[in-house]
């Protein structure tokens, strides 16, 4: 029989685990408890098969599980493997283990709700005083080339967290469907058979909606470092709404970093794209970049009505007539091409440089990319209907 007291920690622990993002109910805090009440809970790996039976429900989630539990339930410093967790050391040579941002985050929350630092005294008189902004409002807004460690991590899980509702186009393809537009004569005729000829039943097929594919072409160049690894959390969040995307790296060379981008932990994901290319923060040829995606990856890749998301500050200043040349080509391929420029946060930008003159004349909008602010508005602008008779955004500028 589970004590008030396991119950309590069962609870807390579930907790832990939708916290670090696994997703956790209610219902699983009590079927915990009820599978507790059959085991010797003594026995500790009786006690953790338990637990990962119930609420492990992918493999990547495996280890995530096995860090929380021997944080949680075995050692009673789980404060100091917090900080552990945050600041991993390299003693002897051997390289730190890998850290686990999700669970660090979570253990972080579940400690200032116990141990709060700024109790007070109940005599103490409270002064309320109206603020503008909110911490959270004013990382919104700060540019991601200025923020400090703390800065940066807080607007990691910010991005990771959002969800995009994105648009969909209708098809040419009906499925079956309750109501609609579309009588399905077979089906009514099939109905009626089997109803000794009766018609008053009748069956109906609506048409399939699908979202457009979606392309990102990356600049991982030394001038866009910083604003790389955000629009890179920012597309990790997409995966999650979004099955077809593809996601392209370039600086010196083309490196396709959509499967390492599927993993589930995004700083996971982005630590695993870190190691595989190997210009990041180096020189940049755009120019021979986008010649090397058109010729390999166009055709698999740009079909369906897709949306390409072309990040650059187009600072390249060598073989501007090839940069021209294969914009011409890549615009002939993607139905839509959206430049994120995280330029446009002068506000007095005009394009002057030679790559940017020569990347403007073949995009449909151009939309910052350097807070967070600008990629929710870019959320937005692929959330919109991308069906549209005039193909500039209400976000494309004229700069002629």
């Amino acid at each position: 029989m589970s004590t008030p007291t396991l119950a309590h920690n069962v609870v807390h622990f579930v907790r832990l685990l939708r916290g670090a993002g696994l997703a956790m109910s209610p219902a699983h805090s009590v079927d915990a408890l009820e599978a507790l009440r059959w085991i010797d809970i003594t026995r500790r790996d009786d006690v953790r098969a338990a637990l990962a039976a119930l609420v492990v429900h992918a493999p990547d989630e495996r280890e995530l599980f096995h860090q929380a539990f021997d944080l949680f339930w075995r050692d009673p410093d789980w404060e100091g493997k917090l900080r552990a967790l945050l600041l991993p050391k390299v003693t002897n040579g051997v390289p730190p283990p890998k850290r686990n941002n999700r669970l660090a985050d979570a253990l972080a929350a579940r400690a200032a709700a116990l141990n709060p630092a700024n109790q007070q005294p109940d005599n103490v008189e409270h002064l309320h005083a109206r603020i503008t902004f909110s911490a959270q409002e004013r990382l919104s807004h700060r540019d991601f080339d200025t923020l400090t460690s703390d800065e940066w991590r807080a607007l990691r899980h910010q991005i990771r967290s959002h969800r995009m509702p994105l648009a969909t186009e209708p098809t040419r393809r009906l499925k079956t469907a309750s109501h609609g537009t579309h009588a399905d004569l077979r089906a009514s005729a099939r109905s009626a058979v089997r109803s000794g000829g009766d018609w008053t039943t009748w069956k109906y097929k609506k048409v399939v909606e699908r979202r457009p594919p979606l392309v990102l072409l990356l600049d991982i160049s030394g001038s866009m470092s910083a604003y790389s690894r955000a629009v890179l959390y920012f597309c990790h969040a997409l995966l999650q709404s979004r099955e077809r995307l593809q996601v392209f790296l370039f600086g010196t060379r083309l490196t396709n970093a959509t499967r390492a981008l599927r993993e589930r932990d995004p700083d996971v994901a982005i630590a695993a794209i870190s190691d595989q290319v190997v210009d990041w923060s180096g020189g940049t040829r755009i120019g021979a970049a986008l010649a090397e995606f058109n010729r390999r990856w166009a055709r698999r890749v740009l079909n369906g009505r897709a949306t390409v998301l072309f990040v650059t500050d187009g600072l390249d200043h060598e073989a501007i007539d090839v940069l021209e040349t294969e914009m011409l080509r890549l615009r002939r391929f993607a139905h839509r091409l959206v430049w994120l420029n995280p330029l446009l946060r002068y506000t007095d930008f005009t394009p002057r440089a030679r790559g940017v003159r020569a990347i403007l004349p073949h995009v449909d909008a151009m939309l910052a990319a350097h807070n967070l602010d600008s990629l929710n508005a870019v959320g937005r602008e692929l959330a919109a209907v991308t069906r549209r008779a005039d193909r500039k955004s209400a976000g494309d500028t004229s700069w002629n």
